[in-house]
């Protein structure tokens, strides 16, 4: 699974501009960040990426905004550690919207299940600058090792691997027992977005 983070970057007049081209490069699931963005920016991008998604049949996520999944009609929402908590978006959006959690170890993870979450982000996998406030780097040993606490604990909801992964790294990262990758700037930033998403999926 590629999941696909939004950021503004230059080369793109706007957020949707860049899932355009994600989309066309064949991901189907697309998040919307804009953590410092005021709420009629994110109506704004939310309406345009919503409308790419279902044309093209992808899932579209909102990071943090709970209360503009429905509005925007989007699938559902991707909690960060300090938005609002798994339990309280649930009762909130119901049972049929998704609901991801962001973790850093495998402690946020049995919590965020218990919580409800449908999938996890897990990470950072390494240094990355899209993310302020970064929690402490998992790299492939941190991956192994909380993939593994997973599959004892029974625990198979997606994993999905964040935070600075290339295109090389792929190999060595599945190889860990993830789910999928998040990508954000590798995609974005890339000569040719388009190819790019393809060499990752």
């Amino acid at each position: 699974m590629l999941q696909f983070i939004t950021h503004r970057n230059n080369r793109f007049a706007d957020e949707a501009a860049g899932v355009e081209k994600v989309l066309q490069g064949g991901c189907r699931w697309v998040q919307l960040r804009m953590k410092e963005a005021s709420a009629p920016q994110i109506m704004e991008q939310g309406r345009a990426i919503g409308r790419l998604c279902r044309s093209y049949g992808a899932t579209f996520i909102l990071d943090d905004r709970v209360e503009m999944v429905e509005a925007l009609g989007a699938d559902g929402v991707h909690l960060g550690k300090n938005d609002m908590p798994v339990h309280e978006a649930r009762a909130l959006l119901g049972p049929d919207k998704i609901i991801g959690a962001t973790a850093n170890s495998f402690d946020d993870i049995r919590m965020a299940v218990a919580a409800g979450a449908d999938y996890i982000g897990l990470g950072p996998f390494r240094f990355t600058t899209t993310k302020a406030k970064l929690s402490p780097v998992l790299g492939l040993e941190g991956y192994a090792d909380i993939m593994q606490k997973c599959r004892l604990e029974g625990i198979n909801i997606p994993i999905i691997a964040i935070g600075g992964i290339l295109a090389d790294d792929m190999a060595q990262i599945m190889a860990t027992g993830v789910s999928g990758v998040a990508i954000s700037g590798a995609i974005l930033n890339a000569a040719d977005p388009i190819a790019e998403t393809r060499k990752f999926l």
